[in-house]
């Protein structure tokens, strides 16, 4: 019952309906960023106390490989899903 009442709610207004689509990837590509960069720094946070890298003049920001692919990784992803977001948006103006 509920998959035709989404139906019937398309037909009677589908603009709102694809800017709600819109929305949902808006708001799941600035999760995932935030998520990301929180994740970011708290890795780097962990390095300098684990290491005391700040005593010794290094800079902060070295990580290892497989945890800077991973970040660009979902860096990509989240600007992806925000590009998306404005395409389904423009997409419902155009209803």
């Amino acid at each position: 019952m509920s998959l035709q009442a989404f139906l019937e709610f398309f037909l009677a207004h589908p603009a709102q309906a694809v800017n709600g689509l819109a929305l949902f990837f808006a708001c799941a590509g600035a999760w995932v960023l935030v998520a990301t960069r929180l994740r970011e720094q708290r890795s780097i946070a962990r390095l300098a106390a684990e290491s005391e890298l700040e005593e010794v003049g290094q800079p902060a920001s070295v990580q290892d490989a497989a945890a800077v692919r991973l970040n660009r990784f979902f860096y990509a992803f989240g600007h992806f899903s925000l590009a998306v977001a404005l395409g389904v948006s423009w997409a419902s103006t155009q209803i």
